[in-house]
């Protein structure tokens, strides 16, 4: 499973308003809304504490339009994206989103205070799909490096997988995706995120 605490890193880098995403280099995007997220949470951080859901709509609203949802669900489902009906492909990237909000949020609140180290983006000049790379020091220890695979479509930037300390996002959740849907189907998968996103 990934680590809690990088989770939520990858909520302090991706975070700021969508309309600059167009304008500003895919690294540039990643360093600039770091310092833009912290002083977001920690300005709110009371009310944060005392009513989660203000981070949760936070989440929502500044943190997952960076996300190339559908991308990402056609990645994580694999096969079975092709065998889902329409009906079943729009609820699962509605169920994959608050999936991710509620996974997030609170890691997210945890590690605002983390510091990133940036490094330099390696990339042909009009390259349209780069890898930004970071890495999070750690006291006494290696520095854990996370890497953001983004692309370029016509709103801008868009992350469709993270991956952490050797551990990708896309690839974790397909495989417990996959489990549940040998287990009970499309339709059981659907049913168990619905009912993870509605409980307290």
């Amino acid at each position: 499973m990934l680590r809690n605490g990088m989770i939520g890193v990858l909520l302090m880098v991706l975070s700021f308003p969508t309309l600059a995403a167009a304008n500003v280099a895919p690294d540039e995007l990643v360093k600039q809304t770091t310092e833009i997220i912290m002083q977001k949470i920690k300005a709110e951080r009371e009310s944060i504490q005392s009513d989660p859901d203000r981070l949760y709509s936070l989440v929502d609203e500044v943190v997952l339009p960076h996300f190339d949802f559908e991308k990402m669900s056609k990645w994580v489902l694999g096969k079975y994206w092709r065998k889902a009906d329409q009906a079943q492909r729009q609820q699962f990237v509605y169920e994959f989103r608050q999936l991710l909000v509620r996974t997030y949020a609170k890691a997210l609140l945890e590690n605002v205070d983390q510091s990133v180290e940036y490094l330099p983006l390696r990339a042909k000049a009009g390259a349209v799909d780069v890898t930004v790379s970071t890495e999070i020091p750690q006291d006494g220890g290696f520095p854990i490096p996370i890497n953001y695979k983004m692309h370029l479509n016509d709103n801008g930037w868009k992350v469709y997988d993270v991956n952490i300390d050797g551990i990708s996002l896309v690839t974790n959740y397909r495989t417990s995706f996959s489990s549940e849907i040998r287990k009970s189907g499309i339709d059981g998968l659907l049913a168990k995120l619905s009912s993870r996103s509605s409980s307290p």
